[in-house]
């Protein structure tokens, strides 16, 4: 499931370029110093990197909590399927009822407070551009959010974001080095393959929820085979 999480933040970055590429292309760095470029660059994507793992981390804990009740398997069928729903809503009607637009708002007013942070060019400026940036409304978050939840597991949950996150990195990457890279064209493309990836993952939790017996993809959910036997003197 990992590799699911990190081909959606691969794939999914593509889009993120078109809504999030401004960021990267505003990014204050030293043009005419590689190495300190680099250094500049790593610590917006550790900072959003650390964003998703902290995103992955609360949601894991959501899905721990479900499959303490023993809801797993039905929290894995129950996200794919919700997964596949949302792709197939068209965007027109899906942002009517956008419940991230007051976040995003607020996001906003925090992002135009940073401007004069930005011409510092401090290390501490990088961190919290690529921090602020993760937690940008987005709906491949949202997808890679479920992934998180179904992962029943903290830990998973925070690998599964952050694996995401890695995914986004060279796009993202040629974004601050090269700019608008991309035709409209081209991110048109791609913009119709994503759903398509989507409905996959989906497919894959759903399988994996109803524990069809196949190793790795879809495993029998565990049983505990508890002994009655009671000696009796």
């Amino acid at each position: 499931m990992l590799i699911s999480a990190f081909i959606l933040g691969l794939l999914g970055s593509f889009h993120c370029v078109g809504m999030c590429g401004p960021i990267a292309f505003m990014l204050p760095v030293n043009k005419s110093n590689t190495i300190q470029k680099f250094f500049q660059v790593f610590l917006y994507h550790f900072g959003r990197l650390l964003s998703y793992s902290i995103i992955g981390l609360f949601f894991g804990i959501i899905g721990k909590s479900l499959n303490i009740f023993g809801l797993q398997q039905k929290l894995s069928i129950a996200v794919g399927v919700l997964m596949i729903i949302i792709v197939m809503i068209p965007y027109q009607t899906f942002s009517k009822y956008n419940f991230s637009k007051p976040i995003y708002k607020i996001i906003s007013r925090v992002k135009n407070a940073l401007g004069l942070a930005l011409k510092k060019k401090t290390p501490d400026t990088f961190l919290s551009i690529g921090f602020l940036n993760g937690f940008l409304p987005c709906g491949l978050v949202y997808m890679a959010v479920f992934g998180a939840i179904a992962s029943g597991h903290i830990l998973k949950g925070s690998l599964y974001m952050t694996f995401f996150g890695l995914g986004t990195i060279p796009l993202m990457t040629m974004a601050v080095y090269a700019g608008n890279f991309l035709t409209r064209k081209a991110r048109q493309h791609v913009q119709k393959v994503i759903p398509v990836f989507v409905v996959i993952i989906g497919l894959l939790f759903i399988i994996r929820g109803l524990g069809l017996g196949i190793p790795y993809l879809s495993p029998k959910p565990a049983t505990e085979i508890v002994s009655a036997n009671f000696e009796c003197h």
